[in-house]
């Protein structure tokens, strides 16, 4: 079984479906999902969806995009919500997007240490988002995790060789979207060539990133199962022994989950 380990059931996009979604989801072999927070001020619609599924999981945060826009929080504000229910696994997704820039640098910045903050004090995995901000990014957690460790992964990564092996120095994660698949991420494929198989995560990030042969389409869960046959098929690995590994993956990581799920890690 998959996990899709990043997801956005509360999205619109999903509305009056999501018992479809999940089901075809479970359907696909994916077994769980982690839906995940974008703006605090949401974040209740966010918790429901987690509530209503045995199997769906969630975290709370701000996007970068929504930095300048949402409520300053503090790292005691986020610790707070996530001690609201126990399907509360994570923080984020949280980062920086120097690409789009809807909010500026500086408060990108600003938030990104806050969740850093929250999940250094809880233990919680951070959700990272980063787009056209390699150095920064890798400045940010290399400085932040001096002054104590956190652990989280890197969703949906699309970025350089350099920046996934600071990461993976750090002991992060990295998170595979649609992205692997297209016919022009061979750069791409070439540094996943090189992670090891314990650190990868696989991920949807729907409705947004199809993967092929579904690009163009909505995306939803179960399409992570297209994601996860290529990215074996580029690690040089069967099928099966991707989906366990890097389930497994994802619960060591979010351990929270694991206990809810009843897996042992």
């Amino acid at each position: 079984m998959l996990v899709d380990s990043h997801c956005h059931l509360d999205f619109p996009d999903f509305d009056g479906e999501i018992d479809e979604i999940v089901r075809r989801a479970g359907e696909a072999g994916v077994g769980w999902m982690l839906t995940i927070g974008t703006h605090v001020t949401r974040f209740d619609g966010v918790l429901a969806v987690a509530e209503r599924y045995d199997n769906v999981f969630c975290t709370v945060g701000i996007h970068p995009h929504e930095a300048g826009r949402e409520p300053q929080v503090t790292a005691e504000h986020l610790v707070r919500m996530a001690r609201r229910h126990p399907k509360i696994v994570g923080f984020g997704e949280t980062g920086l997007d120097y690409f789009y820039e809807h909010s500026s640098r500086e408060a990108q910045q600003r938030s990104f240490r806050v969740h850093i903050e929250a999940a250094r004090r809880t233990g919680l995995p951070l959700v990272v988002h980063t787009r056209d901000a390699d150095q920064d990014m890798a400045a940010i957690l290399t400085e932040e995790y001096a002054k104590g460790p956190f652990s989280g992964l890197l969703h949906c990564f699309s970025s350089g060789a350099e920046l996934a092996r600071t990461a993976l120095d750090l002991g992060f994660y990295l998170s595979l979207s649609g992205i692997v698949t297209f016919k022009r991420a061979d750069e791409l494929r070439r540094t996943v060539r090189e992670v090891p198989l314990e650190r990868l995560l696989v991920e949807t990030d729907a409705p947004y990133l199809a993967p092929v042969p579904k690009r163009g389409k909505r995306n939803e869960p179960a399409y992570s199962a297209y994601t996860a046959a290529c990215v074996a098929e580029v690690k040089g690995v069967d099928i099966v022994a991707f989906e366990e590994a890097t389930t497994a993956n994802f619960f060591r990581l979010f351990s929270e989950a694991a206990g809810l799920a009843g897996v042992v890690t």
